[in-house]
């Protein structure tokens, strides 16, 4: 598994002091459990405990990072929940747990990027039309070089 540097965590203790904050020099390793020796973390300010997977699309999966990487990519690629398991030698409700998880993880995400765009509903619907034009061109113009290159008026 690839470390992530410890840098890159904050306390996720509502009540503490350095709550939210990163490279801090506040957290450091516990312990390391399962099966990928994932980390334990603590607060040094509030002396809270948290897994380095916690809020991730990773937090609680018995499969391993590489494994749930491997799901999603394969599944980026169009592949179903069905031939997904049959690739990975892996259970079908596992991977559809997965893909689960990870679809939540990811709306979570989008709903907290969104919120902190402030933009009116305005903004949206100008940010909308710009990308339903852009693909409405990028369609109109395939034809138009087909016919281009087949020789026909």
């Amino acid at each position: 598994m690839d470390e992530i540097g410890l840098d890159q965590f904050f306390c996720p203790n509502k009540d503490c002091k350095e709550y939210g904050l990163r490279n801090q020099d506040n957290i450091a390793v516990r312990a390391t459990y399962g099966k990928d020796s994932r980390r334990l973390l603590y607060c040094k300010t509030c002396k809270k405990r948290f897994s380095e997977t916690k809020g991730t699309a990773f937090f609680g999966s018995k499969y391993s990072r590489k494994t749930i990487q491997d799901i999603i990519r394969v599944v980026a690629e169009g592949n179903g929940v069905r031939a997904t398991a049959r690739i990975l030698d892996l259970s079908k409700d596992g991977v559809n747990n997965v893909i689960l998880k990870a679809g939540e993880h990811c709306e979570r995400v989008l709903d907290n990027l969104l919120i902190s765009l402030n933009l009116t509903e305005v903004q949206l619907d100008e940010l909308w039309t710009f990308i339903k034009n852009r693909t409405r061109r990028k369609w109109k113009t395939l034809p138009d070089m087909a016919q281009a290159g087949s020789g026909r008026p």
